[in-house]
């Protein structure tokens, strides 16, 4: 069952969403009502001329910081230097960067004006935050996503050059203090990482804890 939201500030239990993890549909993404989505493993998801839709998926795809798999290149592209990291230094330019990166399979992008609009609020509220890779001073890749209870819920990545999203992986897993990275949904490439799929139930037991 779907439900419809209002403007009550409320979102049904995550249990009660549909096999593709649809929950709710409605609502606003003001401040607020993020902050109490996120609290509850739930994250909005939906096209420019669509209404806001609602997720909680049965399952979730989770990399632990501690078990990221870094491959031997990748070990060498990091010790070499040749990118530079940065922390929420530019956080409005990474999510454009994110929604003007072509995906396969994809046609256009889910981050429109209201979704950059809306994280770029909870990043000046101290809630939504990026990694930023750089070539010289050229940004050439990283991700951004809101941090609730230790878990960083990933939102989206880009790289305009090799290996420049998974250098801003790296970074997140090895000096950020959290307990679990969200990746929503399954990719072979956060798989080759070390990403698994675990059930909603162990997913919002860590979110809350």
């Amino acid at each position: 069952m779907v439900f419809q939201l209002t403007d009550e500030l409320i979102f049904p239990n995550p249990e009660l969403s549909e096999d593709d993890g649809l929950l709710a549909i409605g609502g606003d993404l003001s401040l607020n009502r993020l902050l109490l989505a996120y609290e509850n493993g739930i994250f909005p998801w939906f096209n420019e001329d669509d209404p806001i839709l609602w997720y909680c998926p049965p399952q979730r795809f989770v990399l632990y910081p501690k078990e990221i798999k870094i491959s031997k290149s990748m070990r060498k592209v990091i010790k070499s230097g040749i990118y530079k990291i940065t922390y929420n230094t530019v956080f409005k330019d990474v999510i454009l960067n994110c929604a003007n990166t072509f995906r396969d399979g994809q046609n256009g992008t889910w981050i429109n004006n209201l979704m950059i609009d809306s994280y770029v609020n909870l990043h000046k509220k101290g809630f939504a935050h990026s990694i930023e890779v750089w070539d010289d001073d050229e940004l050439v890749g990283g991700l951004y996503g809101v941090l609730m209870n230790g878990v960083f819920c990933g939102e989206s990545m880009f790289a305009k050059k090799s290996n420049a999203s998974k250098v801003a992986l790296i970074w997140l897993c090895e000096n950020a203090k959290i307990s679990l990275i969200d990746c929503q949904i399954h990719t072979s490439h956060l798989e080759s990482m070390g990403a698994v799929l675990i059930d909603r139930s162990a997913f919002l037991e860590v979110l809350r804890k």
